[in-house]
């Protein structure tokens, strides 16, 4: 059965993620308590998109301490297994601090690179000033930052 789930777990999120962005019952708290059923069934089997939408609505939309940090739990599991928009947020969470997640440097450098790599613009950016000014106790390097600058202007992201 848990197989199954895991096969279907994309599924899941696709159609929460449909459903979610269906302008029918759009103020629906009944068609809400699903969307995030179904959201958190998908990321609980392994879905990597309902992980960071189920993360980042947690975090930025729950009520309440708990399902903020509830939802930082999700979006960073959604960036370890690839998800570009995760890994920026979580950049950002480890460089600020928040609850029980304290800043972090290194882990914020780590994010937003692997973020970048993946094509996230604001991380791009995020990286060209990271090395270009010694932020988040990088040594700065003109090498790096070039590196990432031509990334930016080439547009490959």
């Amino acid at each position: 059965m848990r197989l199954f789930m895991t096969l279907i777990a994309p599924l899941l999120g696709w159609f929460a993620f449909q459903l979610f962005h269906l302008p029918i019952l759009k103020r629906s708290k009944a068609k809400h308590r699903f969307v995030m059923k179904l959201f958190r069934y998908a990321a609980d089997y392994g879905s990597v998109r309902a992980l960071s939408v189920y993360g980042h609505l947690l975090h930025f939309r729950g009520e309440g301490m708990t399902n903020r940090i509830q939802g930082l739990i999700y979006l960073e599991r959604a960036a370890e297994k690839g998800d570009s928009k995760a890994a920026y947020q979580m950049g950002k969470i480890f460089e600020e601090g928040y609850q029980t997640y304290p800043a972090d440097p290194v882990k914020a450098v780590k994010y937003y690179r692997q973020s970048a790599e993946s094509g996230h613009i604001l991380a791009v950016r995020r990286m060209v000033d990271i090395c270009s000014n010694g932020e988040l106790e990088q040594e700065k390097s003109g090498i790096d930052a070039a590196y990432w600058l031509n990334q930016l202007e080439a547009g490959r992201y």
